[in-house]
């Protein structure tokens, strides 16, 4: 699990490589909806599977957003020994402000990786 963000420059991205790697962050939020918010990336990722930049942005989403919908069933689950109150609503206030950090750095130009991310797909 990593446990720190770190950001690269994304060389020669156009302006449509950077929307659809900003896109693939912000597709997490289909999740809002009822929609499991790692499908939103993973779509991105299928769309633009040609593109490496927007590939790289897609897949480190899908692992946030996958990571997240695990730590959000632990907090859930947890709500039976009362810890869960405080836990879930920390879990989704931290999902939803760090998919705004990650499509802010995105759109300009950088390559961010989440913190507390298990790399599911590599």
């Amino acid at each position: 699990m990593t446990t720190t963000a770190t950001t690269e420059p994304v060389v020669d991205s156009s302006a449509e490589t950077r929307n659809w790697a900003m896109a693939s962050h912000l597709s997490g939020f289909v999740g809002l909806f009822g929609v499991p918010s790692f499908l939103g990336p993973l779509f991105v990722w299928i769309l633009k599977k040609d593109d490496p930049v927007v590939v790289n942005a897609a897949i480190e989403a899908t692992n946030f957003n996958l990571s997240f919908l695990l730590y959000a069933i632990v907090a859930g689950i947890s709500i039976v020994a009362l810890v869960g109150i405080i836990l879930l609503p920390a879990v989704l206030v931290t999902w939803f402000a760090l998919t705004i950090v990650a499509a802010v750095r995105t759109s300009d130009g950088e390559d961010y990786r989440y913190p507390l991310t298990i790399q599911f797909i590599r």
